[in-house]
């Protein structure tokens, strides 16, 4: 099999300025600074790209936003950022098993804006889309609402919401082609066509890199979406491992 730097050379001859780049930490570095508002893929551990988040770790950049579903676990996964003293906000609907983020949360050291999980995928899409802001019951007569109007359709109350959109923003997928066209594997798909919408500058690590170009019915993320792509760490940490008890024979 041909290295990625062969490859690299092959299709930039082929195809003139490509996406593929060999050093994560040295391309994000180069686009990431402080106070950014960074949007990461993922559910758990399942789809996170775990590639790019060390990187963004080893870039140093402080007072971060992150907007991620989940914030990982203690030591996996964004939960990396936050023993790093990186994030200074979260944007999330579910944080229940990082230790961590709930010490920082509670002695005031880390904002949070909780958002419901519809809500999220949504505010994402919209910020993809060019949609300013949209009207959802969802949260309607919760701490959700407060402080956001509230209009009325058809004899429901609605609260507007924002799209979000992201300064940068890290996928994991599963394929990746010459033009940085993707393609998810099951349930590891999640968040992350939402969030490679939503990034003014999208990078996405691949397990698989392909020499041609993905056939297009099975595109998740067009390539337009995306900025940079890095071959995918093959590490895959499991959050919770269950078994059933061993009966007696």
């Amino acid at each position: 099999m041909p290295s990625l730097l062969m490859f690299a050379a092959w299709t930039y001859e082929r195809n003139g300025p490509m996406k593929f780049v060999d050093d994560a930490v040295e391309a994000l570095g180069a686009v990431v600074t402080d106070g950014m508002t960074i949007a990461v893929g993922g559910f758990g551990l399942s789809g996170i790209p775990i590639r790019l988040i060390t990187a963004l770790r080893d870039s140093e950049a402080k007072g971060l936003t992150i907007v991620s579903n989940n914030m990982g676990v203690d030591g996996k996964g964004l939960g990396l950022l936050l023993e790093n003293g990186q994030v200074s906000k979260v944007l999330a609907s579910y944080v229940g098993e990082n230790k961590l983020f709930a010490q920082q949360f509670l002695n005031g050291e880390l904002e949070v804006e909780f958002v419901p999980q519809g809500t999220l995928a949504e505010r994402l899409r919209a910020g993809g889309a060019g949609i300013p802001a949209f009207f959802t019951p969802t949260g309607v007569g919760t701490p959700i609402a407060e402080g956001k109007p509230v209009q009325e359709f058809d004899g429901r109350a609605a609260i507007l919401e924002r799209g979000i959109v992201a300064d940068v923003s890290l996928v994991r997928a599963h394929e990746a082609d010459v033009e940085g066209n993707l393609r998810y594997r099951m349930t590891a798909r999640n968040f992350n066509p939402l969030v490679a919408m939503a990034g003014r500058i999208t990078f996405a690590e691949a397990e698989v890199i392909e020499a041609d170009y993905l056939d297009p019915s099975l595109v998740d993320t067009p390539g337009i979406f995306v900025q940079r792509v890095v071959e995918a760490d093959r590490t895959k940490d499991i959050e919770k491992r269950t078994v059933r008890v061993r009966q007696e024979a």
